[in-house]
């Protein structure tokens, strides 16, 4: 969309001025609409180094057009057209605005997100992310963070999935082992949330009920871990330090989704420190724990990963027992019909039973042997891997598809009872949660998760809203 428009302006107000006009004038032709949004991409990207040079800035910025009268009366049509730009668009200013207003879109509207699988923008963000890392980091890290809010809340089509080469996950990878140049995200939150949101499409696909032409898809992401682990160590710390802080079901989920394929794959049983696994037990008694009686399939899925964590890592190993006495307390209260455990869990459930029991025939908890248990990973991931395992086909089935809508977040006991005693007492509640920020297991200052324009509007500057 190149549009030349001379504009001279003597301040930051009057590029705000400026940019309402653009975006107030009446269009009722798709040539009127087309010559506002190259009004609007062609000012903006004029004067984004001086005027829009930080986060908040950029965010501004996208919605004064997302709440103009021009987007209003036309969605489908201005949200297709700059779906095209992102398709054509090359210059690193222009592509920061397209990409800014496309995520902030789609977090209020997902049909934004649903469109943009329509129109292929996948392959087209691939290409981006491994192009302007060193270009623009601040359109990276947004180029990464719509990768990733387009493919959590659908699913991504397989000829997209077929795309992704080893190379992008490694290159993803690499990012994670080298220094964050963002003093607020140490660990390189954006992509690692890419790497678990892509091993959720890999997971959904490979148990698709619908009929495909394509034989099931290799996860990648677990295929280089399952080759090259060695050399990728930090993102399986900072994935236990995510866990650790996050209070986000649905990011929850999608760490306890890969964990889970790490520990059933043979090739993946020890890419973690043992240092780090005794962490992750921490994390997970933690959890199990403070979960609410509310959350039973979150903590169904929490016990589907403790076996094979128990199980097949180096936890197994006599010097590297960690916790024993505290893990069968746990699990003897989450089975317990009466006393303690009865009061603090409730009703115990059949599957709650089941997955209990399994996590119980751990050898080293129990000092029993158990049969020799099949690796379901080789056929689930479609990977020539050859091992044993311990767990069922349906235990796949029921980690891959337990899901949570983004944002949702997962309350506390703490949480709970409080809720319940004011009700006791006649009180009117709107309890907020704040499971997991500043009560994780103490180990640094960990992002919390929370992102720019996940509210309607940020924007409360002179009278906006």
């Amino acid at each position: 969309m190149e549009f030349e428009v001379s504009y001279s302006l003597d301040n930051e107000q009057q590029f705000w001025d400026e940019l309402e006009d653009i975006v107030s004038v009446h269009c009722d032709t798709h040539e009127l609409i087309d010559n506002a949004l190259r009004a609007y991409l062609s000012f903006t990207a004029n004067y984004k180094g001086e005027y829009l040079q930080c986060e908040y800035a950029i965010a501004r910025c996208s919605y004064k057009l997302l709440e103009s009268a021009l987007f209003a009366a036309h969605k489908d049509y201005v949200r297709r057209q700059i779906i095209y730009c992102l398709l054509q668009e090359d210059a690193a200013a222009t592509l920061h605005l397209i990409t800014a207003f496309l995520l902030f879109d789609g977090r209020q509207h997902e049909e934004a997100f649903e469109m943009m699988n329509e129109e292929g923008i996948f392959p087209r963000l691939l290409e981006l992310i491994q192009s302007k890392q060193d270009e623009d980091a601040a359109l990276h890290r947004m180029l990464l963070e719509l990768l990733y809010e387009m493919s959590r809340i659908q699913r991504l089509r397989t000829e997209d999935l077929i795309l992704i080469e080893d190379e992008f996950i490694a290159y993803l990878l690499q990012i994670v082992e080298g220094l964050s140049d963002d003093v607020n995200d140490p660990y390189h939150y954006p992509v690692i949330r890419v790497l678990l949101v892509l091993n959720e499409q890999y997971m959904v696909s490979a148990h698709s009920p619908a009929p495909t032409a394509h034989r099931p898809l290799p996860n990648k992401v677990i295929s280089v871990l399952s080759s090259s682990g060695s050399r990728y160590k930090t993102f399986g710390e900072n994935i236990i330090l995510v866990l650790n802080r996050e209070s986000e079901t649905s990011l929850q989920l999608l760490i306890l989704k890969l964990l889970y394929l790490l520990f059933t794959t043979s090739a993946t049983y020890e890419y973690f420190y043992t240092n780090d696994l005794h962490v992750l037990v921490d994390v997970m008694i933690r959890n199990l724990l403070d979960l609410p009686m509310t959350s039973a399939a979150l903590r169904h899925t929490y016990l589907r990963v403790l076996y094979p964590l128990l199980a097949h890592t180096q936890l197994r190993n006599p010097e590297s027992h960690y916790k024993r006495e505290e893990l069968l307390r746990l699990l003897n209260m989450m089975t317990s019909s009466s006393g303690a455990g009865l009061m603090h869990f409730g009703a115990v459930d059949e599957t709650t039973k089941r997955l209990v029991g399994r996590c119980m025939k751990v050898p080293w908890l129990r000092e029993v042997e158990d049969q020799q248990e099949r690796d379901i990973a080789k056929n689930f991931l479609g990977i020539g891997i050859h091992a044993k395992a311990g767990e069922s086909s349906l235990s796949v089935m029921e980690v891959a598809s337990h899901q949570e809508r983004p944002g949702v977040q997962t309350g506390s006991r703490r949480d709970e009872e409080r809720v319940a005693e004011l009700r006791k007492n006649g009180i009117a509640t709107g309890v907020g949660v704040d499971h997991g920020v500043g009560n994780g297991v103490s180990l640094g200052g960990e992002p919390d998760g929370n992102g720019l324009g996940e509210l309607k509007s940020p924007f409360e500057v002179e009278g906006e809203a």
